[in-house]
């Protein structure tokens, strides 16, 4: 009795003296900060249909990988791991979340080598990734198969 007496009352002293979480504050800097990654990555869709003439799927592609390329870049240079700080979940955009984290794990093993340290450990954050992105969309296939089986026979 006396335990939980003490217990709830240290739980108590903590919660009168931990600061409040601002959650609107934070949700609106991740639709923010998300927002302008997302934007971005449309006008560099739309520079590569429209200066380079490449047709809308090459430019998605194209789009993709550039994506991945400046999120790769912006993680070596210390600045993806800032914005992430600030925006939070705002910065974890599919593609751009998914290129600094694996560009993360690389550079925290580099000092194991090339093979054995970046390639490794970068690769088993993709292989999760991977897994768990077939199994979702085998699942959402299935549910979709299910219910069109269900309204149209």
């Amino acid at each position: 009795m006396v335990e939980k007496k003490i217990k709830d009352d240290y739980k108590e002293n903590v919660k009168k003296y931990h600061p409040k979480t601002p959650y609107f504050f934070n949700c609106l800097k991740a639709f923010l900060v998300g927002g302008v990654i997302c934007a971005f990555g449309q006008v560099i869709s739309n520079l590569y249909e429209n200066v380079l003439n490449l047709s809308e799927e090459t430019a998605s592609s194209s789009t993709v990988a550039t994506l991945i390329l400046i999120s790769a870049i912006l993680t070596g240079l210390g600045v993806y791991d800032k914005i992430g700080q600030f925006a939070g979940a705002g910065s974890a955009i599919p593609v751009t979340g998914f290129a600094n984290s694996m560009t993360s794990a690389a550079l925290e093993h580099r000092s194991e080598g090339l093979v054995f340290g970046v390639a490794t450990n970068m690769f088993k954050l993709a292989g999760s990734v991977i897994v768990f992105g077939t199994v979702a969309a085998y699942v959402v296939g299935m549910i979709r198969f299910l219910l069109l089986q269900t309204y149209t026979g």
